[in-house]
């Protein structure tokens, strides 16, 4: 486990559901100490707060379904979606939930470390440029130009920025990119200090409404909007666990699939599960924030078609070959082979 980030734990009640403040960890209510110490124990790390996209796996602790599988799981927060990826590299977490085209630029720079993602969640990414009207953006990438932009440098979506300027022809010279941290990401757009951010699109945007910035003087450029081809966030297990344990790997992937559909189904009783462990959050604005993700990630229009958790290979290629006009592969076909579909719940179980 790598020292620069550590994992965050508190301890829980003996059922499970103790309220914890954002950062903090969570363990599933699996019984008793002694079921707790029979089951496989698992480790597993989010992208990002307890916001509302997290209730798509905490719902699977509070009914229960972790532990309906013979395990006992605590979950994370997270520090951004690439970072969850080095978290299950080094040992430090069983699985977790981040960006697979990380995940794939990870594996052709650490060829030695078979890291695999087995359950793809956001089949659209959430890549976005959030910018205001105000400030000279508008729904043509082009806009960006002459503009300065502020970055954090782990962040996901900035990961993406070479693919994005290259398939829009945007003149890179032509841009100010800013180095900022994720707190003072949304304060520097709302005061105008830069004229857009990058960030995952209900993170930023809906945090840009609770600051009071106007809903008319927010622009969205949402990266799968305009051409690129890439798959989200998914679900990343370890070499060890999938080689050692992979009925723990399809026990686990059972479960969340059951709380995705908990959530699909009932978004406004899966939120009380984020809110009773972020002190901070206010219901309206998670709920935002979960909706925006089922809507624009999750429930796509190639989810109701083919069923949840998968990958279409056609896509894929599509993909790495995006991914390869700007990150120059070492060995292309070792990177690409990043997804192992054989731990997925049957179809009839993902078809939603």
């Amino acid at each position: 486990m790598s020292a620069a980030i550590p994992p965050f734990h508190v301890p829980l009640s003996r059922r499970g559901f103790g309220r914890v403040l954002a950062g903090g960890a969570l363990a599933a209510s699996a019984g008793f100490a002694g079921a707790a110490a029979a089951a496989t124990q698992l480790k597993f790390t989010l992208d990002w707060r307890f916001e509302g996209p997290a209730a798509l796996f905490l719902i699977a602790l509070e009914k229960g379904y972790f532990g309906d599988e013979g395990l006992f799981v605590t979950i994370d927060a997270g520090t951004g979606s690439r970072e969850a990826i080095p978290r299950v590299a080094t040992g430090g977490y069983d699985a977790g939930f981040g960006d697979v085209n990380s995940l794939i630029r990870f594996r052709d720079e650490n060829p030695s470390l078979d890291l695999k993602a087995v359950m793809m969640v956001y089949d659209r990414p959430p890549f976005a440029i959030v910018g205001r009207k105000s400030r000279g953006i508008t729904t043509d990438p082009k806009s960006l130009e002459g503009k300065k932009l502020g970055a954090p440098a782990a962040d996901g979506a900035f990961a993406q920025w070479p693919v994005f300027k290259k398939v829009n022809g945007i003149d890179d010279a032509k841009i100010k990119l800013e180095n900022i941290g994720f707190p003072v990401r949304e304060p520097m757009l709302a005061s105008g200090e830069v004229d857009a951010i990058f960030g995952y699109a209900h993170t930023s945007v809906v945090n840009m409404k609770a600051r009071g910035v106007p809903a008319d003087d927010i622009v969205t450029l949402l990266m799968a909007d305009h051409g690129v081809e890439l798959y989200g966030n998914a679900v990343i297990v370890s070499p060890k666990l999938l080689a050692e344990k992979p009925q723990a790997v399809r026990g686990l992937l059972r479960a969340i699939t059951r709380s995705v559909r908990d959530v699909v189904a009932d978004p406004d009783a899966a939120i009380a599960a984020v809110l009773q462990r972020n002190e901070g959050a206010r219901p309206e604005i998670e709920m935002q924030r979960l909706r925006m993700a089922l809507d624009h990630y999750v429930m796509t229009p190639n989810v109701k078609a083919n069923g949840f958790g998968g990958i279409d290979k056609v896509r894929w290629q599509k993909a790495l070959d995006q991914i390869a006009l700007t990150f120059p592969f070492k060995d292309k076909a070792k990177a690409g082979n990043a997804f192992a579909e054989g731990f997925l719940p049957a179809e009839a179980e993902r078809a939603f």
